[in-house]
């Protein structure tokens, strides 16, 4: 963990002491570049360091009404996720700790949120167990996703993350949304869902079993009140309070109105399990060697997820320790965080955009805060867990729909659709996906539909024969503006893509339908490249044949633009010396003049004789 938290630090060392002691042409050493900022490793006390009285009082507030949010919600995605509410507290203090000392960003906060709780509801249920199988499988997923985590961060992959791009992310969240707010329909009326036999959350027959409990008349009229009451609470002061703690208030509430229920006799709802007194205690959960491999899969994905979101937030919030973003520190912050969450018998946890503005609105300046909200947490586990058992599970079910909706984003997908069908597509197979086959499944076949329409995009791309306009620079496509003009005998051929494997046969039959359709027989094509950024070896031995078959037919093909690693690719393959240095141009200007000087021809740029017609109109 040293080296994974001083590396950028190091790096940074090692060039400028480097840099400094290169000699330029006059034989002085070469200016020290700017020191960057270096990432420490526990940015809490360079955060903390800095912080006036005041500041300090403001995060010791912060921390209080951080911890009104977080006790709430923590039992209450434990719950949705088929675990005993005491490991959400178990999971949120291991967050809070861990980030606050470790994590870049001084308000980001962690803990189990609504963006996993799908996930891990439907791994650790399948198949059916007992609870604690299902708190050993949650324990190991979030130890297999923050080792994926941290692992990530070493070896500097974060950019992998760029994998679930907008609209597979709009897919996902609107139907992990659709989904929770639906699985927890159940307890938020107090009918039994009928999911217990079944893995994960069922929508469909979460709905079936919705519509029969009321159709039987089966639901519990208090449970249903409590419930809808505790929502309709979370909703109006969020709309119209939003400082005010509306979770707190709603479970608080919740719990008064059981306590009244039972008092006069009637059907009170539905109370939580007993919470066991006392802090976590690391253990290493037992689970068979099998079950750890059948947990992989959705490990994997739930690090995909946490890294992404926790991308997002950090550069939303943009307020790292260092000044600078520290993707690599972030990413390694959020692994060690559920790694030690596993170890403390917790369950997955992630970045969260619900926290993290509870805290911001309190008043949060730096990860003290984190510490404080996690010292709450502790101090209720140890002195008052019996306060726990007077929470209804409708109210918790409320917290978690009230939570849901805020991913619910119904407007961006109707931007999507606005601005490009295919990738609305793409979203509404991922949010059908998360629905209907699971949010595993879903998310991976919105991947693989995002990465089939780029590279369909990348197989087809656009290609055009470029002219001279009159009274514009530079050479335009010809099909979009026919009264361009094209040299005689020359070619331009744009390609708007890398070359490789999947495409080189239709460069091939483009450039040699643009032979075939040209003015004039063409003596020379040149290819304006720029766009070009990779050719690989199929694309290389194609290159090398089309250009001997043009050879036969007394046609040069030559290169415009091409960048230096490209032609590097080229000298790899053997392919450059076949062209020699005349066969590539740095602009398509000279490319164009070189020609005209080797067949001696006399060709008046349209764009110079409007120069040279407006000079004499204005003597």
């Amino acid at each position: 963990m040293w080296y994974l938290f001083f590396f950028d630090a190091r790096c940074c060392g090692d060039i400028r002491a480097a840099s400094a002691s290169i000699p330029t042409a006059g034989g002085s050493s070469m200016p020290e570049p700017p020191k960057l900022p270096q990432p420490a490793l526990l940015p809490l006390f360079d955060a903390a360091g800095r912080l006036t009285l005041q500041e300090l009082w403001h995060d010791l507030l912060a921390g209080v009404a951080l911890a009104t949010f977080v006790i709430p919600a923590g039992m209450g995605y434990a719950v949705a996720s088929g675990l005993p509410p005491a490991h959400g507290l178990y999971a949120s203090i291991a967050a809070l700790l861990v980030y606050a000392l470790f994590g870049p960003s001084r308000r980001m906060v962690l803990g189990p949120d609504s963006s996993l709780t799908a996930l891990v509801a439907i791994a650790v249920a399948t198949p059916p167990a007992e609870p604690p199988v299902l708190v050993s499988r949650a324990a190991v997923l979030a130890i297999l996703s923050g080792g994926i985590c941290i692992l990530a961060g070493i070896i500097r992959v974060g950019f992998l993350t760029n994998l679930i791009s907008l609209p597979v992310r709009l897919g996902y969240l609107n139907g992990l949304a659709v989904t929770l707010m639906v699985g927890q329909l159940s307890p938020l009326l107090g009918c039994v869902s009928g999911n217990g036999d079944r893995p994960g959350h069922d929508f469909l027959w979460e709905l079936q079993t919705i519509a029969a409990a009321v159709t039987r008349g089966q639901l519990v009229p208090t449970a249903a009140a409590v419930g809808g009451g505790c929502l309709l609470v979370i909703l109006m002061l969020r709309r119209w309070l939003p400082a005010a703690p509306g979770v707190l208030i709603a479970v608080v509430g919740g719990a008064a109105a059981a306590w009244a229920l039972q008092a006069v006799g009637w059907p009170a709802p539905e109370l939580l399990d007993r919470v066991p007194t006392g802090l976590p205690v690391f253990q290493l959960p037992a689970l068979p060697w099998q079950d750890i491999g059948q947990l992989l899969p959705a490990a994997a994905a739930i690090a995909i997820v946490t890294a992404a979101d926790t991308a997002v937030l950090s550069r939303a919030l943009d307020d790292t320790v260092a000044g600078v973003p520290q993707p690599n520190q972030e990413l390694a912050a959020v692994g060690l965080s559920n790694l030690v969450a596993g170890l403390m018998q917790g369950f997955p946890v992630s970045s969260s955009s619900t926290r993290t503005p509870v805290a911001m609105t309190a008043g949060s300046r730096s990860q003290l805060t984190g510490l404080v909200a996690a010292g709450c947490v502790g101090l209720l586990l140890v002195a008052a867990p019996r306060a726990v058992v007077m929470i209804p599970r409708a109210a918790l079910a409320a917290v978690v729909i009230a939570a849901a909706s805020t991913l619910l984003d119904l407007p961006g997908l109707a931007r999507l659709a606005r601005r490009r069908l295919g990738e609305f597509a793409v979203s509404l197979v991922c949010l059908a996906g998360v629905i209907f086959i699971g949010v595993v499944p879903g998310i991976g076949l919105a991947v693989l539909l995002a990465v089939g329409e780029f590279v369909w995009r990348a197989w087809q791309p656009y290609s055009a024969v470029l002219g001279r306009l009159p009274g514009r620079k530079g050479y335009h496509d010809i099909s979009r503006h026919p009264e361009a003009h094209q040299v005689p005998g020359l070619v331009l051929f744009r390609w708007d893509s890398p070359l490789f494997f999947a495409n080189a046969e239709i460069f091939r039959s483009r450039l040699l339908a643009a032979v075939a359709t040209a003015e004039q027989p063409p003596r020379r094509i040149v290819v304006t490249a720029e766009p070009v950024t990779d050719i690989d070896v199929t694309a290389a031995d194609m290159l090398q044949d089309l250009k001997g078959r043009l050879a036969d037919r007394s046609i040069s093909l030559r290169f415009a633009e091409l960048k230096g690693p490209v032609k590097d690719r080229l000298r790899q393959y053997g392919l450059y010396e076949a062209f020699r240095d005349t066969g590539f141009y740095p602009t398509i200007g000279s490319a164009v003049r070189d020609y005209l000087q080797h067949e001696r021809m006399e060709w008046h740029d349209p764009l110079q004789r409007r120069r040279q017609t407006d000079r004499r109109l204005s003597s």
